[in-house]
């Protein structure tokens, strides 16, 4: 998928360039091209090493509650919701406990652990699916889950922030959580109608509804803010929650007599490996976007929707993250382009630079989710599993929208 999308924007863009110098009269379409594909190349190295720091922090930060047992305790508590979730896995059976354990790492930002244990669970739903190449109940809704799922600390997207100069990076915070939030729910929601999963049991409710309950308190409490107390209080809040959980990771790991110091150097050396391993995908995709937008050709496709938002009435601001939107369904390294570049071009505290990063961290890849893991176990009939995922993919991204006027706009 991302080499068809990588493909498409070069020859889309030479395809427009050859009609403009032709029919439109722009002999220079291709300097501009060339000069826009040589300085995103720059940008993105310069933004890789940029990142190399921030991501060290984090990656020491998040090593440092591994080894405090922050994953054990967040499984622990997230079992008897997914007991009642997936009714067909039997009780003691590893599937269970590899789902939990893929939610929580995903929960902590932990990427790095979330996709093994993501796979592992499908092998051993795999084991419990009757047709080998149709995908069960339990490993839809464990896909759509995963697509969506709630992610509470989203330290990339922070660190894209402070690399690109934010005053807060950790600002989109709240309208994050409260996006993914959304999405997760719709997702459970779509798969619960077809299953037909009781989400009225008392477990269930429990659990989502204390988890809402907190969402909409935080709605309801910063809605009745002026705009600018909105983004003080959301980013001292933000920022006071992030440092106790950092406090809370060095004082869990210390009373389970782990080296703090040691774990940390751990991390921080996997995040400076991970900001240099992400330079050659960063300077493919931010080259291609930015020939892509040199040539006109997001621009042509932006017109045309701010043609149909302006047609019925609406702000046009978020129209330029659009971008981001939709390409995360599709590549998380794409979408992660797009929101580098929204950045770059508005600023990132910008509306549209904040409402990029709110939209970045408001769902997952679905398609490439699906495909890797459905792939692993050699499945061929995805079922309903792809509508409901994007059908959470799009109820995040409007909440993403909703909820960046609401504190940003």
């Amino acid at each position: 998928m991302l080499n068809a999308i990588w493909i498409a924007f070069f020859l889309g863009s030479f395809v427009i360039g050859i009609w403009k110098t032709i029919f439109a009269n722009q002999p220079d379409i291709f300097v501009e091209m060339m000069r826009a594909l040589f300085d995103m190349s720059k940008v993105g190295f310069e933004i890789s090493l940029g990142l190399a720091g921030v991501m060290a922090l984090w990656m020491g930060v998040m090593r440092i509650g591994e080894k405090g047992g922050f994953l054990v305790y967040i499984t622990r508590f997230l079992a008897p919701l997914f007991k009642k979730l997936f009714p067909n896995i039997p009780a003691d059976h590893p599937a269970l406990g590899s789902i939990v354990m893929n939610m929580s790492a995903n929960a902590l930002g932990l990427d790095n652990a979330a996709t093994p244990l993501g796979l592992k669970a499908m092998h051993e739903l795999q084991s419990l699916n009757p047709e080998k190449e149709t995908a069960s109940d339990a490993q839809i809704l464990f896909l759509v889950l995963n697509t969506s799922s709630v992610t509470l600390f989203p330290v990339t997207i922070f660190a894209y922030r402070a690399q690109q100069g934010a005053l807060n990076p950790a600002d989109v915070f709240i309208p994050i959580l409260i996006a993914t939030f959304v999405s997760t729910l719709v997702g459970l929601m779509a798969v619960a109608a077809y299953q037909k999963i009781n989400l009225f049991d008392r477990v269930v409710v429990a659990y989502l509804g204390g988890l809402a309950l907190v969402i909409i308190s935080m709605v309801f409490y910063f809605s009745g803010l002026d705009r600018q107390s909105m983004q003080d209080q959301s980013a001292r809040i933000a920022n006071f929650l992030l440092f106790s959980v950092i406090v809370a990771f060095i004082l869990a790991a210390t009373l389970k007599r782990e080296n703090v110091y040691e774990a940390f150097i751990d991390g921080a050396k996997e995040g400076f490996q991970v900001a240099i391993t992400i330079i050659p995908f960063l300077i493919a995709m931010l080259a291609a976007i930015g020939v892509f937008r040199a040539s006109g050709a997001l621009e042509l496709f932006l017109d045309l929707f701010r043609g149909i938002v302006s047609a019925v009435g609406g702000d046009l601001r978020f129209v330029d993250a659009l971008p981001t939107a939709l390409m995360k369904p599709l590549s998380g390294s794409g979408a992660r382009g797009m929101m580098v570049e929204a950045m770059q071009n508005f600023g990132a505290d910008s509306f549209v630079g904040r409402l990029a990063c709110v939209m970045q961290g408001s769902t997952e890849t679905t398609l490439y989710v699906v495909a890797l893991y459905l792939g692993s176990v050699k499945i061929r009939h995805s079922r309903y599993a792809i509508p409901c995922g994007l059908l959470a993919d799009a109820a995040g991204i409007i909440t993403a929208v909703l909820i960046a006027y609401l504190f940003f706009g």
